[in-house]
């Protein structure tokens, strides 16, 4: 059974990307589950360190995007808003060239607080980052 308030649509959440942080890094929403969220995000001169590798503050904002819209995308908009609280970021390898893949799923959704965990992987499927993010549901003003 899905987790989402209302039907997802990429081409969607695609559009919101527009004069955010996400549109500079290059994130794009690229599919999704009963019940988790996916997007990618090039390693190139807007994502890289000075050493060439991932900068490991372009997958914490990755990790952040997804928990967060993740998050967002279980309630009633009219009714609620999740923003972040906490983020655990946890980088494991590196990643120089290509793409990453972040995938976000719930491990608690509750009435107050969600908690998400991320998984960026590069284009090998390794292990790059693993994120927890722990979002505040606030009722809406």
């Amino acid at each position: 059974m899905a987790i989402w308030f209302q039907a997802l649509d990429l081409a969607q959440l695609n559009a919101r990307l527009a004069n955010t942080l996400d549109e500079l890094l290059g994130l794009s929403y690229s599919n999704f589950g009963d019940d988790w969220l996916a997007a990618t995000m090039p390693v190139d001169r807007r994502t890289r360190q000075p050493f060439g590798l991932l900068h490991g503050g372009a997958s914490a904002a990755l990790a952040e995007s997804l928990g967060s819209v993740g998050a967002n995308l279980c309630v009633d908009p009219a009714r609620f808003r999740c923003v972040g609280q906490a983020l655990n970021v946890n980088h494991l390898s590196s990643a120089k060239s290509g793409s990453v893949t972040g995938t976000a799923r719930p491990r608690h959704i509750g009435g107050r607080s969600q908690v998400w965990q991320i998984e960026i992987r590069g284009e090998a499927d390794t292990l790059v980052c693993l994120a927890t993010l722990t979002v505040a549901v606030l009722t809406a003003r």
